[in-house]
């Protein structure tokens, strides 16, 4: 018996490796989806199709595909990859709204995203830009708060839906500055900029890449934007915390995968999509979209979730905001 025991316990040693191999082995599957709960041309579809691309050059033999499953803010196509074998065969490239502030808005979501929801990765930084129709004749964040707390009630606001990030952004402003606004919410960022151009809203605070294009051709106004410090790519545009309220908002994107996926497994697809992003010609196309390359790993991706939802929390119970 004394001299089987090495050899029993090599045998067992063997077989444990055996089981845990084939994870490994799996990544990339045959065919990988990528799951985006949004509609195409979105922020997430662009990002998951630069993914994508990356590791189809990567892995030749493999087929990634990029799946949209718009829905329930986000929810839908979310909960197919929480839903999904944890195999590395589907990803998912979501947001701040189903992953974080989704569990304050609703009061029941198909999936839980701290269980079944396995960060991979912030991809991107995206910030938001605090816009306003000429006509107000503001040139200034102080100049705008003196003129909404004067006419208390009297202006509204365009966003891309209740609850969303571009919702949140302005509810916070508000509760910063005293200032009353109606808001209006219009299905994606070109209708709330026109509602903007036309006056129908008076101003708004959306991703910077729907505003720029409107601000150099004069139709709307750039004051300020959404992040700790200014964006390299409108580097003369100040931000909120410049003008001192201290208002975040960014619209970042972030690898997903089912909850329970081998941790080898996420770390294997973090280091493969992370190198992908941040190669010059991804890091140039997501450039042209106003994004920030990030690339951090799993721990920080999901301390950004969490941080998110400390964020709105109160933004979300002083505005009294729900959606079911």
């Amino acid at each position: 018996m004394t001299t089987l025991r090495p050899l029993l316990r090599h045998i067992v040693m063997a077989a444990l490796f055996a089981t845990a191999s084939p994870a490994m082995a799996q990544w990339p599957a045959k065919s990988v989806h990528i799951v985006v709960p949004f509609g195409p041309g979105s922020t997430p579809d662009i990002v998951a199709r630069v993914v994508a691309e990356g590791l189809t050059m990567k892995y030749p033999d493999s087929t990634f595909v990029v799946e949209n499953k718009p829905g329930a803010s986000g929810n839908l196509g979310t909960e197919i990859v929480a839903r999904a074998a944890p195999d590395g065969a589907t990803l998912g490239v979501s947001i701040g709204g189903p992953l974080a502030i989704n569990t304050l808005l609703f009061s029941k979501l198909p999936y839980d995203p701290r269980k079944d929801i396995a960060p991979i990765t912030q991809l991107v930084t995206q910030p938001s830009a605090l816009a306003v129709n000429p006509s107000l004749g503001v040139n200034t964040v102080a100049e705008l708060v003196a003129l909404l707390k004067a006419n208390p009630g009297k202006y509204n606001f365009a966003s891309i839906g209740n609850g969303s990030v571009s919702h949140l952004c302005v509810e916070a402003f508000e509760i910063k500055t005293g200032a009353r606004l109606t808001h209006v919410p219009y299905p994606a960022s070109p209708q709330a900029v026109t509602a903007v151009i036309r006056n129908d809203a008076q101003l708004s605070c959306l991703p910077a890449i729907s505003t720029t294009p409107h601000d150099a051709a004069g139709t709307v106004k750039i004051l300020a934007v959404t992040t700790p410090k200014r964006m390299p790519y409108l580097p003369k545009v100040p931000t909120l915390k410049e003008a001192g309220l201290d208002v975040e908002a960014d619209a970042w994107n972030g690898l997903i995968a089912p909850g329970g996926t081998p941790p080898a497994l996420i770390a294997q697809i973090n280091k493969d999509v992370v190198e992908i992003i941040k190669q010059p010609s991804a890091r140039e196309r997501l450039a042209t979209q106003l994004m920030e390359v990030v690339g951090g790993t799993p721990e920080e991706f999901r301390a950004l979730i969490d941080g998110e939802i400390a964020r709105w929390a109160p933004v979300i119970k002083a505005a009294k905001i729900k959606v079911n």
